[in-house]
């Protein structure tokens, strides 16, 4: 049975407030992993009993209808799928958090760890499964695409899903609140988000749905599997000194600059949104490195 996370709201102190993510942290159970896995197994053995031809072929043919239809809903607002789309990319969606690195890095431990998980995991399955991009493998001109054609054999699963939904998931457990109500409430809402983000990558034609039902699956799991080594270390507590702020600031130097190169190459709503993230959180270290200074 899975022990109730802690609310945020009902927590008095502050040294409990600075506590309560590695509180919920722990409340986190890898039976929590019971649906998803079976979940993906489903869709594994799906298509092993159905393949008669190769993997490729059916699993394009057995959801290309699917794929065109959801295509033609989702990019009625092209603009806002475009952009949307873009928060799968690691680039542009970790400035959104990065100011909980100094007031809840453990929050932080739990994305970079997931981030290596999910960054390996995608890249090995992609190269095993090797499905070609929907630009490929149908007329281009009969579905909407947003940005250049990809045509590469990366279709499966979706990293931009996968990115999206393990950040989501994290998010969702960080701050899990207590109430049933409540907890209701805050999982639909994260939920809702990580799969209009995932989902957005069909709207743009740069996945099939399975990609980013797979995706989002992996996303969580990847998650899981960072929170659960999360608890378990506490090596982030470096950030809070101050001889490492320079460095901090360099790196956000750098990101600054990449994501400017995609807003000039673009010039979209969000690449501006992340870079304003991005600056909020750098005029924070300023101000604590500067009050360091004068303590």
């Amino acid at each position: 049975m899975i022990e109730t996370p802690i609310l945020l709201d009902d927590i008095p102190s502050e040294h409990n407030f600075k506590v309560s993510i590695k509180d919920n942290f722990q409340q986190v159970r890898l039976n929590q992993l019971f649906v998803p896995i079976i979940l993906f197994t489903m869709i594994f053995c799906f298509f092993v009993y159905a393949m008669q031809g190769s993997f490729v072929n059916i699993y394009v043919e057995s959801q290309k209808d699917v794929f065109l239809k959801l295509n033609s809903i989702l990019s009625v607002y092209p603009n806002f799928a475009h952009n949307i789309s873009y928060l799968g990319d690691a680039l542009v969606l970790f400035p959104f958090v990065f100011i909980f690195l100094f007031i809840k890095p453990k929050l932080w431990e739990a994305i970079i760890i997931s981030s290596l998980f999910t960054l390996i995991t995608s890249a090995v399955l992609k190269l095993i499964f090797a499905v070609p991009r929907p630009a490929a493998m149908i007329n281009m001109e009969t579905f909407t695409i947003m940005g250049r054609p990809n045509i590469l054999h990366t279709s499966l699963p979706s990293g931009h899903a996968m990115t999206a939904f393990m950040v989501i998931s994290i998010l969702l457990y960080a701050f899990m609140p207590k109430k049933m109500s409540s907890r209701i409430i805050w999982t639909t809402l994260l939920i809702t988000i990580g799969l209009i983000i995932g989902f957005s990558r069909v709207a743009v034609g740069a996945h099939y749905p399975l990609d980013v039902v797979v995706g989002c699956i992996l996303g969580y799991i990847m998650a899981i599997f960072g929170i659960k080594i999360t608890t378990k270390l506490n090596w982030l507590n470096w950030l809070k000194k101050r001889k490492f702020y320079p460095i901090i600031m360099l790196i956000f130097s750098i990101w600054g600059y990449l994501i400017s190169l995609k807003l000039i190459k673009h010039n979209m709503v969000i690449f501006y949104l992340s870079l304003s993230a991005l600056i909020v959180t750098f005029f924070v270290i300023i101000y604590k490195y500067v009050k360091t200074a004068k303590a």
